[in-house]
């Protein structure tokens, strides 16, 4: 078969901080292979002394051929190992830097292509080798999209890795006695692993599983290493987290349905014609999680995984996008492609978090927005003041690095001082200075009710419910239903009316009737007179606008529901949505009813809404 394209990096690609928060994979130890120029000249020596007996001396071009190409594999090895130690925020660092990583890469690929006969019959080449190569390109461009969240070279990193397998590079690996070469081929399946879950590629997902599962029992039984556990806990979280959708669509002869949640074309009500709305672009995001207990499979939990499609755009295939094969400029890309960049932390530190708050901040183009998404335990305040201040009502947990002795944390502080390890709301203060919408889904979420806008630039807070009922709380290890809300607000509705299936037919139905819903929640935010203008001044962003719709409906919904009882059971904003105008208004009631009704559960809801109350 062809061999996949690499369009020697995205040399020109734009501006913009984000993340490569790590590898999402296993831990990675110092590479336990030898260092590979010495593999390469001993190699070479083998290959040499052979031809000596033989009297026939290596032709010097072919000489050549095998010295550069070990000069091509030790270079990219040392500018890929160089990745690690590029600052993981800003963006004129590793911009140029990954451009010299793809083109040396471009090179040795190309490279290993045209000189395939001489490199097996003089450097011996194996099959492996090719493998590790095209991993490490894939790695190349799952770290990019990373950098940049352009879904489409997440299609780049799919290409390479799927021709790894399609190709067996790695299949001669259980038979030699090396187990760090068996190591690399199970990195290898957990991170493509990672891009088929990106690229909701969930039956393929299903198959690595169960072949990574063979090769860790391979392993396990040729080998008595002591990672054992290590691989066993990878198969377990890829297992949940695969299985952490509560409500599955199935066709006719009962196969499930893989429904996408990327903002798709047409996915979000127009804005009328008229409507004065803020043209604030939503430029930066920062997903934080740090839930206890929540499935997550290597540094992603499944809440900042939904999140992040929530704040993406459905990819496309570069490949078939692109006039001139083997280049990717930046005025190629199509114009609304774009996608926030994000910054995925999970269980940062306090200084962590606020290093990557202010370069975000710091980097924010004019008229944009940064989001940050708070999915994390609850911190509550210890004791009561005189006042009341921006650090009086607790936060969202951050991690500890120190003060943890034998698993306890050293209670330094007497009740009175305030929890260190905790995102104030009086801590996001500072960055009001530029527009900030902020997402906390957090048990004391209601903390961030107490904001003060200091400076008069567009602010909104979402909050989550802060309790929910028995029945509900149950699911919360597979995602919060607050997030499931804002990523795909019908698997929510059917998830907290108790289903677990829905047909085909019946989901598109359902979708269909939301997408009216939606433009009829746009129309009350737009024409309410009384509702706050930071709200409209978000409205004119896509992604925001999408968010605040959710939202809305989200609070509807649960207000109707006859399980949420309490008034702590709903969301809440910072500033206040009207309520008659939105979240109350009698016109999306009827819409909830009739959506309760299509699905059969209108039982569930009060059908009057005054008995409510």
């Amino acid at each position: 078969g062809s061999s996949p394209r690499l369009n020697g990096g995205p040399a020109g690609a734009r501006r913009g901080p984000a993340i490569c928060q790590g590898l999402i994979a296993p831990p990675e130890r110092k590479e336990e292979s030898p260092h590979l120029l010495t593999h390469l000249v001993v190699s070479l020596v083998e290959t040499f002394s052979r031809s000596q007996r033989t009297e026939d001396d290596i032709p010097l071009g072919e000489r050549k051929t095998v010295t550069d190409f070990c000069y091509l594999l030790d270079k990219s090895k040392q500018l890929f190992n160089g990745l690690r130690d590029l600052p993981q925020y800003g963006h004129k660092q590793w911009q140029s830097y990954f451009g010299r990583t793809f083109d040396v890469y471009t090179k040795l690929w190309k490279f290993q292509q045209q000189h395939r006969q001489v490199l097996d019959s003089r450097y011996g080449l194996k099959r492996w080798q090719i493998g590790e190569v095209a991993s490490k390109i894939g790695q190349l461009y799952y770290h990019y999209y990373l950098r940049t969240s352009e879904t489409s070279y997440l299609n780049e990193a799919f290409s390479f890795y799927s021709a790894i397998r399609q190709r067996s590079y790695y299949f001669q690996v259980n038979k030699e006695d090396r187990p760090e070469l068996v190591v690399k081929k199970l990195r290898y399946y957990a991170r493509y692993i990672v891009v088929c879950l990106l690229l909701n590629k969930m039956d393929l997902v299903k198959v690595l599983v169960k072949e990574l599962s063979e090769e860790i029992e391979d392993y396990t039984q040729r080998f008595n290493t002591e990672d054992q556990l290590e691989w066993n806990l990878v198969l377990q979280e890829v297992a949940a987290f695969v299985e952490a959708d509560p409500v599955v669509v199935l066709n006719d002869n009962n196969s499930v349905v893989v429904t996408s949640n990327r903002l798709q074309e047409g996915g979000v009500p127009p804005l009328e014609q008229g409507m004065v709305v803020g043209q604030l672009v939503l430029a930066d995001a920062l997903i934080i999680g740090n839930c206890n207990n929540q499935v997550k499979f290597s540094e992603l939990t499944i809440d900042m995984f939904r999140m992040l499609q929530a704040l993406e755009r459905e990819p496309v295939n570069l490949a078939t996008q692109t006039s001139k094969q083997g280049t990717l400029e930046p005025n190629e890309k199509p114009a609304k492609r774009e996608n926030p960049h994000k910054y995925l932390l999970y269980k940062p530190t306090f200084s962590q978090l606020f290093t990557f708050l202010s370069a975000s901040f710091k980097e924010l183009p004019a008229n944009s927005v940064l989001l940050v998404y708070l999915s994390a335990t609850g911190v509550f305040p210890t004791g009561h003041t005189d006042y009341e201040g921006p650090y009086d009502f607790g936060g969202v947990l951050t991690n500890t690095n120190r003060d943890v002795v034998n698993g306890e944390t050293v209670q330094k502080r007497n009740q009175a001082q305030k929890e260190m390890h905790c995102l104030h709301p009086g801590d996001l203060f500072p960055f009001t200075r530029k527009p900030l919408f902020v997402i906390v889904d957090s048990s004391n979420s209601s903390a961030y009710k107490n904001f003060t806008n200091l400076f008069g630039q567009p602010l909104v807070c979402l909050l989550s419910p802060t309790v929910y009922p028995k029945s509900v709380q149950d699911q919360s290890q597979r995602g919060s239903l607050f997030t499931l809300f804002l990523y795909s607000p019908l698997l929510a509705f059917s998830s907290v009316c108790g289903l677990s299936s829905l047909r085909r037919g019946m989901w598109e139905r359902a979708q269909e009737f939301l997408r009216k819903v939606y433009r009829d929640i746009g129309q009350m935010i737009t024409r309410s007179r009384t509702i706050d203008q930071a709200f409209l001044q978000f409205f004119g962003d896509e992604f925001l606008r999408l968010l605040l719709i959710r939202f809305v409906f989200c609070s509807a919904a649960l207000r109707l529901h006859k399980l949420f009882r309490e008034c702590r059971s709903f969301p809440e904003s910072y500033p206040e949505l009207p309520k008659q105008d939105t979240v109350e208004s009698s016109v999306l009631q009827k819409h909830v009813l009739e959506l309760a009704a299509m699905l059969d559960v209108q039982s569930l809801f009060w059908d009057d809404s005054l008995e409510a109350y």
